[in-house]
């Protein structure tokens, strides 16, 4: 079992979480990685909707509803109706959203490098782009599909129209 593919990524994925949470604390920041990718979507694409949210960041629709509710709570983020369309919920950054981007940027630059510091540069960069390789290839494969925010808001417009 030591030398399967799942279970070693599986392994590194509790390793590269492990890492991300202390150099969080280290810098004074209460966040776990998924709502870190969830807040700087957000920050990215002011408005953005929960379900392309989650299709951005990969994670299934009802699992997303906690992480904004967990960030909306520590005030990170909130929600407002749609104003053309009242049944999509847009999240927008808090200010205090944006500060906390801006304090936890080197720790998750800081846990990044911790991971891949057994390997020597040209590893770090075979290793990442055969990782790309594996996840863009299985990407479908997934319970969630990460699906680019920008072509779903894209789409979302274009839909409107028609």
């Amino acid at each position: 079992m030591e030398t399967l593919p799942g279970h070693l990524i599986r392994r590194l994925q509790q390793v590269a979480v492990s890492l991300f949470l202390g150099e969080a604390t280290k810098a004074g920041c209460d966040l776990t990685p998924v709502q870190y990718a969830a807040l700087v979507t957000v920050d990215k694409h002011q408005g953005i909707d929960q379900a392309t949210l989650a299709g951005a960041i990969a994670y299934d629709r009802a699992t997303i509803v906690g992480v904004i509710d967990r960030l909306e709570k520590k005030g990170l983020v909130r929600r407002v109706l749609s104003p053309s369309d009242r049944r999509l919920r847009q999240l927008v950054i808090e200010g205090k959203g944006k500060e906390l981007l801006q304090r936890i940027q080197s720790a998750v630059l800081d846990a990044q490098v911790k991971i891949l510091e057994p390997l020597d540069p040209g590893e770090q960069a075979a290793f990442c782009s055969l990782l790309v390789k594996l996840v863009a290839a299985n990407n479908e494969l997934s319970r969630a599909p990460m699906r680019p925010a920008r072509r779903a808001l894209v789409q979302r417009k274009l839909n409107k129209r028609v």
